[in-house]
């Protein structure tokens, strides 16, 4: 694809977690998922958490099935109500987080590169793009363009060779644990703002409260030397 390419120093493009990350969804999948767990009279408890956060409606559809008794419906039927569910909720709210359109935008003044990678659907992917300005992303991609999905770390790397670049001079830009896991595992540098799971520190990752926190010097400091353009 054509793209100008980022200065000397800086990373090679950034890739943004949605959910939770880029807008405030997080709860609206929250309030999905517990909708049609309510309808299988399976309410959900903080121990579902690790099964829903960041996790596609495949995932936690088949967690639901699994652990909802006999009022459970059939797979297939609970990930489309999941899916259904939760994109009527975005429809109607999409909230750019904290400081997110100021770093996209300094993104673009610099010329580097920024795409969307998540495990939500691709008409979900679409109607958040579209509301926060698609122009700001260079790539995006959606559940359904990986063989497997988030923790896995096929999505990073399939970003980052749609881009054209080393995913090992990517910045990723994360909120839960099932995230992380996928952009480390693709040799993404990670910086962490979670948003309802607490995220430790740890070698290759920062961690904010926010991304009104974050700004390009810190976004290139995340990165060595050796992986910088």
């Amino acid at each position: 694809m054509n793209r100008r390419i980022a200065a000397t120093g800086l990373p090679s493009a950034v890739l943004f977690d949605m959910d939770g990350t880029l807008v405030d969804t997080e709860r609206l999948w929250w309030a999905a998922v517990e909708q049609v767990a309510d309808g299988i009279r399976r309410p959900l408890t903080a121990a579902d958490t690790p099964h829903v956060l960041g996790r596609p409606a495949s995932y936690t559809a088949a967690h639901l099935q699994s652990t909802g008794g006999s009022a459970a419906r059939d797979l297939g039927t609970l990930a489309t109500e999941l899916d259904a569910v939760f994109a009527d909720l975005v429809a109607h709210e999409v909230v750019p987080c904290p400081g997110v359109l100021r770093l996209l935008d300094e993104l673009a003044a610099a010329d580097v590169p920024a795409a969307i990678v998540t495990a939500s659907p691709r008409h979900v992917l679409d109607l958040v793009r579209k509301a926060l300005g698609e122009e700001r992303f260079a790539w995006t991609v959606a559940v359904e363009d990986t063989p497997r999905t988030k923790p896995a770390p096929e999505p990073y790397l399939a970003a980052a060779a749609a881009l054209g670049v080393d995913p090992r001079a990517c910045v990723a830009v994360e909120d839960t644990p099932t995230g992380i896991a996928s952009a480390e595992a693709a040799g993404c540098a990670v910086l962490a703002v979670p948003s309802t799971v607490p995220i430790p520190p740890a070698i290759g990752r920062t961690v904010l409260d926010s991304l009104e926190q974050a700004d390009l010097g810190l976004l290139s400091s995340l990165l060595t030397p050796a992986e910088r353009n």
